[in-house]
C-alpha cells in the first residue's frame, strides 16, 4: 500500500488490487503518445531504458520494437506479474522494486522513463540516483495522459461518480498544463523540452468503464462493496450518456530532462 498526505489526503492505495482491470484497459495511449518520444530520438536505436513505475509495461511492451533494450521496475508485485505475462517473448527484464531502492551501477541507462507515476516518488531521494545510473547527458523523460473533465462530458460525468464514492481522490480536474519538475532536479539536470497537446482516445462503455475503475480512486483505494456498487451505478449512467462507441478528450504531456 502507498500513503501519501499530499496525494488522497492520505488514503491508502494499492495498485496491485486492481492489477487484472489495469492489464487490460489501460494501454491506451495513441500512435502520436509514442510518435512524440521517437521524435526526441528516445526509447529507440540500441538505447538502454529504464522505466521506473512500469506498473504492467505498458511503455515497454510499445517501444520494445524500436531498437532500445529495456528494464522495468514497479513497487507492485501483481503490475509486475501482469508485465511479465504479457511481455512474454519480448525480451524485457522487470524487477519488483520502489523506485528509490534500484541500485544500478552507474552510468547504465541512456533513458530513464516515469509515466503516470512521477509524483508517486521521494525526489529528494531518487533525483541523485538518478542521475547516478545515467550515462552522461543521458535524460529523464517524464510522460502523462489525462481525460480533461472541463471539456469531455463523459469525462466530467465519470469523474463526478468517482468522487461520490471517494470524495478523496485527488486526481479530479486535470487541466491541461505543464508536468511540475520538483525543484531539486535542478541540481544535475536541466529541463530542454516540454509539450502539451490535447488528444481524444477511443472507447467503448466496457472499455471506458475498466478504465475509469482502473484508476486510483476507485480499484486501487475503495473497499470491494464500494467498487461493486460504483461499476454498477457508472455501467447505468453509460448506457444513459453515451453510445456504445465514443471518444474522450485527454491532453498528454512530456517533459526531457537532461543529465549534466
Amino acid at each position: 500500500m502507498i500513503s501519501d498526505e499530499s496525494i488522497d489526503h492520505g488514503v491508502p492505495f494499492d495498485w496491485g488490487r486492481v492489477s487484472d482491470e489495469y492489464a487490460r484497459y489501460r494501454d491506451i495511449y495513441p500512435a502520436r503518445f509514442y510518435q512524440k518520444i521517437l521524435d526526441r530520438g528516445l526509447c529507440c536505436d540500441g538505447q538502454h531504458v529504464l522505466d521506473l513505475g512500469t506498473g504492467t509495461g505498458v511503455i515497454p511492451r510499445a517501444m520494445a520494437r524500436y531498437g532500445a533494450t529495456w528494464v522495468g521496475v514497479d513497487i507492485s508485485e501483481q503490475q509486475i506479474a501482469q508485465a511479465r505475462r504479457l511481455s512474454e517473448g519480448m525480451g524485457i527484464e522487470y524487477q519488483t522494486i520502489p523506485a528509490e531502492h534500484i541500485d544500478f551501477p552507474d552510468g547504465t541507462f541512456d533513458v530513464i522513463t516515469a509515466c503516470q507515476c512521477f509524483w508517486y516518488f521521494d525526489h529528494e531521494t531518487i533525483h541523485g540516483i538518478l542521475h547516478r545510473i545515467l550515462k552522461p547527458n543521458g535524460r529523464i523523460l517524464v510522460l502523462y495522459m489525462a481525460w480533461l473533465p472541463f471539456e469531455d462530458p463523459i469525462a466530467d460525468a465519470s469523474e463526478r461518480l468517482i468522487l461520490k464514492y471517494n470524495p478523496n481522490w485527488s486526481g479530479a480536474g486535470e487541466r491541461m498544463r505543464p508536468i511540475d519538475i520538483p525543484a531539486c532536479y535542478a541540481d544535475g539536470f536541466a529541463l530542454i523540452h516540454h509539450e502539451e497537446y490535447k488528444l481524444t482516445v477511443p472507447f467503448t462503455r466496457e472499455s471506458w468503464n475498466g478504465r475509469v475503475k482502473a484508476c486510483r480512486g476507485i480499484g486501487a483505494s475503495l473497499s470491494a462493496h464500494d467498487i461493486a456498487a460504483w461499476e454498477q451505478e457508472h455501467k447505468a449512467l453509460l448506457e444513459r450518456i453515451a453510445p456504445e462507441r465514443f471518444e474522450v478528450l485527454h491532453y498528454a504531456a512530456m517533459a526531457e530532462l537532461k543529465r549534466i
